[in-house]
């Protein structure tokens, strides 16, 4: 992650060159691609040979918005409601979905902190139908710079998984996201973002505590307006089972639509 943070910044330094402006409109897309080819094969190349990986996709829709529509009292307060499909085994297996929903404030026009739940129905291959349940809480702020916008996101899960009983798993994650628009077309952006999960105690369902995955995204975006963006792209997820003795890694096309209201 980075490198891919590193790799952007170079790439905005790059741009901004006044001796590079008439080159950039032919080679931005060919570097583009250069830095999705990277990303792509960049995690395969450390793993052990006997790594489990397979393809599939990742579809979301995210809705969020401030609670003004409801009442104008309300402008600080803010919903998010998001849902996904997901699919591994080379597309051969719809095994998650996942819905989600969340109340926030805006302690500022950057900074945000929520309260959600998240409903994560699964059906792996070969194993029975799980339905695994969070609450969280989680804080979001957006720092804007001169090539583009950075977002970090911190929540921090507390997952009820069947088979654990009375007892819970806490899992912390953490997202690092940068959006850098294209100076030739704003509407178009470059992106990326990178996200780690750790389990912070072990639980018979929820496997041992220490690290748990890590997903690692790089893509484009396209916004239509202020209350529409889409984005699609490349995400690797690489996990680490129950005992951290094998591992899984995900090569997955994400596309993703963006709802502001």
């Amino acid at each position: 992650m980075h490198v891919c943070i590193r790799l952007l910044f170079l790439l905005g330094n790059w741009l901004i060159k006044p001796e590079n402006m008439m080159k950039k409109k032919m080679k931005i897309l060919g570097m583009t691609a250069a830095i999705l080819t990277f990303v792509s094969i960049t995690p395969t190349t450390v793993v052990a040979d006997d790594l489990l990986q397979d393809a599939g996709s990742w579809l979301q829709v995210v809705g969020e918005g401030s609670l003004k529509v409801v009442d104008p009292g309300l402008e600080k307060g803010r919903i998010w409601l998001e849902g996904q499909s997901r699919w591994d085994n080379n597309w051969n297996n719809w095994y998650q979905g996942m819905a989600r929903a969340a109340m926030g404030y805006s302690l500022s026009d950057r900074a945000t902190i929520w309260a959600g739940y998240t409903f994560l129905p699964t059906q792996n291959v070969g194993k029975n139908y799980v339905a695994q349940q969070d609450v969280w809480p989680a804080f979001r702020y957006n720092l804007p710079i001169s090539i583009g916008t950075f977002t970090f996101r911190t929540m921090v899960e507390v997952n009820f998984i069947p088979g654990n009983g009375n007892d819970v798993r806490v899992r912390p994650r953490q997202m690092i996201r940068f959006l850098h628009p294209l100076e030739f077309e704003p509407r178009l952006s470059l992106i990326a973002w990178d996200e780690f999960f750790v389990r912070l105690n072990s639980t018979r369902a929820g496997g041992q505590s220490g690290f748990d995955q890590n997903r690692a995204f790089m893509g484009l975006g396209w916004t239509f307006n202020k209350n529409f963006r889409v984005e699609g792209g490349y995400l690797n997820q690489y996990l680490d089972d129950a005992t951290h003795t094998n591992n899984t890694m995900h090569h997955l096309i994400m596309g993703s639509l963006f709802i502001n209201f």
